[in-house]
């Protein structure tokens, strides 16, 4: 089991509006579990990724992160550091952002810079970032995401992390993340990475169910 930091999600509620999107949500990942969220369009995935983060608010229940609960806007900027994260939709943004910016936002760019080299990116770390093809934008973030475990992350959270790169960099980048030696939840319809993670789980109306497990497939 890797090292990490154990995650706790208890009655986590979220809504859009009027309309509940995650329900009562219960889950505990132990430190260094790799586990794989699957589950239709619109079932309430990322928005549950985003809930961990502080970037939706939660309606109801509650969620840890190394035993940790953020309340005020220090504890939001410590989870921030704690967890790293990379979005379904990686933003270029509207400024000609140079790549190794980014890189330098992870909080430790040397072990960024060789992650975007191991993703094959490396070399692009001066252009900016809208000039980037969406999988070498994807590269980018992986990248990034690396760098932030290397400042001290202890949890990943990953939405759709390989749904543009082709077969093989699906390959590499599958590998890479479920060899960080962290927690991750990773939302995925990639097969081939969610059979790397210890545990697969479904969502549907914004509850939660479990797929398989390592221990489940050992029997």
């Amino acid at each position: 089991m890797f090292e990490g930091a154990t995650v706790e999600l208890s009655g986590v509620d979220c809504t859009h509006g009027r309309r509940t999107v995650v329900r009562g949500v219960d889950l505990r990942i132990p430190g260094g579990e790799r586990v794989a969220l699957t589950g239709t369009n619109g079932s309430g995935k990322t928005t549950l990724l985003r809930a961990i983060l502080g970037l939706h608010p939660l309606a109801g229940g509650t969620i840890t992160v190394g035993g940790a609960t953020a309340r005020t806007a220090q504890d939001w900027d410590l989870r921030r550091r704690a967890v790293a994260w990379i979005p379904q939709r990686q933003a270029a943004g509207r400024f000609p952002l140079p790549a190794r910016e980014l890189l330098h936002s992870s909080g430790a760019f040397d072990a960024a810079m060789t992650a975007a080299h191991d993703l094959g990116v490396s070399s692009l770390a001066a252009r900016p970032l809208h000039t980037l093809s969406g999988g070498q934008l994807q590269r980018m973030y992986l990248a990034r995401a690396l760098g932030c475990v290397a400042a001290g992350a202890g949890v990943l959270l990953a939405d759709e992390p390989t749904a543009a790169l082709d077969f093989a960099g699906q390959e590499d980048a599958a590998k890479l993340l479920t060899d960080i030696p962290v927690t991750l939840l990773v939302v995925t319809h990639d097969r081939a990475l969610a059979a790397r993670c210890d545990r697969v789980l479904e969502m549907a109306g914004g509850s939660l169910r479990e797929i398989t497990s390592r221990e489940e497939d050992a029997r």
